[in-house]
């Protein structure tokens, strides 16, 4: 049988696992179940390491390594989880997060295979370079992903590099914990942000950001009636969510549209800084509120343009990301097959 990887993507809520061939097509059905992030190390490498052997148990192929996509700062090479906020345990009414987890070596102690593991949103941009928008061609790929938080991720080809190189290549940086793209400032002493931060991207784009924004517009309405999004929460607005926003987008309704004008404006601003910095010739935008589409797209390019030196805005195609649900699973795969 051909060989194949297993490519883990490990979240907040859920982990998923699924085997995968080195051309990035599926070798057996993906597997999903909670990932108790918030019930101690034991429990989530448990979890993990049970998702995986599911997956396995239905691979049509020899399981050779799995690859690990993990939120926080990865360090492959030592094999640590240096720093994950949304992982860990509650003591004495304290949530503590994990620091310095030999993730790595817990997991081959249950499954005596060959691990590689690295930060979510680098390998998503990776499945995305080597299976999505970028092809395994373009010379160089910016992700933005939008959720949560937002995640970023850079890689190169050899030639937009100088020097020797083979690649496709993950920027990382000199610790392992770079291409963090959400924590840019982009107004400084703005919004406040959970790494404890002000005006950075993630505070005025990230989920709980938008909702907030269609809250406070829907607050200030004279009546119910001048938004769609009273009737599709029936009046409780602490159901709102950005699926919600856009769907009263796409019936016409104005607030709803006015707060994706605002967040894709800001995110255009960052957007533009990254093509300035990176030059990229495509930057891809996923997770799941880019499903938005063309109410966030759009404000987002014009945006960029007036921020981005033009001869680089020129040549850097701006669109929505191919693989918005498994990216990290197949950028996972990626890495274990290298």
């Amino acid at each position: 049988m051909a060989s194949c990887v297993i490519g883990v993507d490990l979240g907040g809520t859920n982990v998923r696992a699924q085997a995968i061939y080195p051309d990035g097509s599926p070798a057996g059905e993906y597997k999903k179940n909670p990932s108790l992030a918030q019930q101690g190390t034991e429990a989530i490498i448990d979890a993990v390491a049970n998702t995986i052997r599911e997956a396995i148990a239905v691979a049509q192929g020899e399981v050779t390594a799995i690859g690990l996509a993990v939120p926080g700062h990865i360090d492959d090479e030592a094999g640590l989880v240096r720093w994950a906020p949304n992982f860990g345990r509650e003591v004495g009414g304290v949530f503590i997060s994990w620091k310095d987890i030999p993730l790595k070596k817990l997991i081959q102690s249950q499954i005596d295979l060959p691990v590689r593991m690295g930060n979510d949103a680098n390998l998503a941009a990776l499945g995305e370079y080597r299976y999505g928008v970028g092809e395994n061609l373009c010379k160089c790929l910016v992700l933005i992903t939008i959720g949560t938080g937002i995640g970023g991720g850079v890689v190169m080809a050899p030639s937009s590099v100088m020097g020797k190189a083979d690649g496709p290549l993950v920027l990382i940086g000199s610790n392992a914990g770079g291409a963090e793209l959400g924590h840019v400032i982009i107004q400084a002493g703005g919004l406040d942000a959970s790494a404890g931060t002000y005006g950075s991207l993630e505070a005025y784009c990230q989920r709980d950001g938008i909702v907030r924004r269609a809250q406070y517009k829907l607050q200030r309405t004279a009546s119910p009636r001048d938004s769609k999004m009273w009737s599709l929460v029936e009046g409780n607005l602490g159901r709102i969510t950005p699926q919600i926003i856009a769907a009263a987008a796409e019936a016409g309704d104005e607030l709803a549209i006015e707060t994706f004008e605002e967040v894709g404006t800001y995110l255009g601003v960052g957007v533009g800084s990254f093509i300035n910095v990176f030059a990229p010739d495509k930057l891809a935008i996923g997770g799941q509120i880019a499903k938005a589409g063309r109410f966030l797209m759009d404000p987002l390019r014009r945006s960029a343009r007036n921020t981005a030196i033009p001869t680089l805005f020129a040549d850097c195609e701006i669109m929505e990301a191919r693989l918005m649900d498994d990216a990290g699973i197949l950028g996972a795969a990626a890495l274990a097959s290298q």
